[in-house]
């Protein structure tokens, strides 16, 4: 499964930050990319994608919508490989099954029901997140160590009212059974809060959150995140698609950091920006855990340092006009 060239591979969700980044890299290594966006015809959506190298050649697009079975049928038939990354990275909700958790666990099944009937179809990989990987109600401390082992508990995420890691959690319970039933060889990628340079140019919700805390708010979350850079994110998609021997669950984490220690290291890169410097609880601050990066490793992976990411996420929401300093 090397080279993209003569192979044909489907990108769900195609105007989004991951998935607009995956679709420039699939394109350079030659690939023929049939993506799926809601409105074909919404330029803000559309217009970066059609842009690319290559699109004019080898990028067609398809309207598909997450909840109508059978909308991504065009969109994957002749496919070799599909990539479903079109989920809702929606926080909160005043109807969280409507808006969250329908889309993410109807869509994928809406998606993998596509996959079932083509043949072609070699391999499926599915953007899932740290979200189905970390809620299990076991305390994080130092000394913890998540894997891919860890899956999150819908009963922990429902009484916490985590809608978003509930989403992700049932829909990635759900693709694995579908796939089991239906003989789809699937691998599950699972990045924390994803950074890096735009390509659309659309603020996503990853960058959206840390873009929220500068020159905004007076304090801070006291809250512990993953994170990983957008392109290692698409290196893996594509080296999970590529590598005969991928399988199973991979975790994507650079680094685990307390929200104050990102905002320090922004601080410490761009002076000029203004950050909270307080948190919002008096509580001690939550504790950092590990995450192994072992199974990532053996994909090929080197992750990107958080600083060189969060260096760039600057610096692209300077360039498309998101931040002035």
């Amino acid at each position: 499964m090397s080279g993209g060239e003569g192979k044909v591979v489907c990108v769900t969700g195609g105007s989004g930050y991951i998935a607009s980044w995956l679709v420039k890299l699939l394109l350079q290594r030659g690939y023929t990319v049939k993506a799926s966006v809601r409105d074909p015809n919404d330029p803000k959506k559309t217009e970066n994608l059609l842009s690319l190298d290559g699109a004019k050649e080898r990028l067609h697009l398809f309207k598909a919508n997450l909840l109508e079975e059978g909308s991504f049928d065009s969109a994957i038939d002749g496919c070799d490989g599909v990539f479903h990354t079109a989920s809702p990275v929606i926080l909160s909700s005043s109807d969280p099954q409507a808006e969250i958790i329908d889309p993410a666990v109807k869509g994928t099944l809406n998606v993998l029901k596509s996959c079932a009937k083509f043949q072609s179809v070699k391999r499926v990989v599915i953007t899932s997140s740290m979200a189905s990987v970390l809620y299990k109600g076991i305390p994080l401390t130092p000394d913890v160590v998540i894997d891919e082992t860890w899956f999150s508990d819908p009963l922990c995420c429902e009484n916490l009212k985590l809608w978003y890691p509930l989403s992700k959690t049932l829909a990635e319970e759900a693709s694995w059974k579908f796939a089991k039933e239906n003989g789809i060889d699937l691998v599950t990628l699972h990045p924390g809060v994803v950074v890096g340079p735009l390509v659309q140019p659309i603020l996503g919700g990853s960058v959206g959150y840390i873009l929220n805390y500068i020159n905004g708010p007076q304090t801070f979350p006291n809250s512990v995140h993953t994170f990983v850079d957008v392109r290692d994110v698409v290196f893996a998609h594509i080296q999970a698609f590529e590598v005969a021997s991928a399988s199973g669950r991979y975790c994507l984490v650079e680094n685990v950091q307390h929200f104050s220690e990102v905002l320090k290291i922004l601080q410490e890169l761009y002076p000029a920006l203004s950050t909270p410097q307080k948190c919002e609880d008096d509580g001690p601050l939550v504790p950092k855990y590990q995450v192994s990066t072992e199974r990532a490793k053996s994909l090929g992976i080197s992750f990107t340092p958080l600083e060189v990411s969060l260096k760039d996420t600057i610096e692209s929401l300077k360039e498309k006009g998101f931040l002035n300093i």
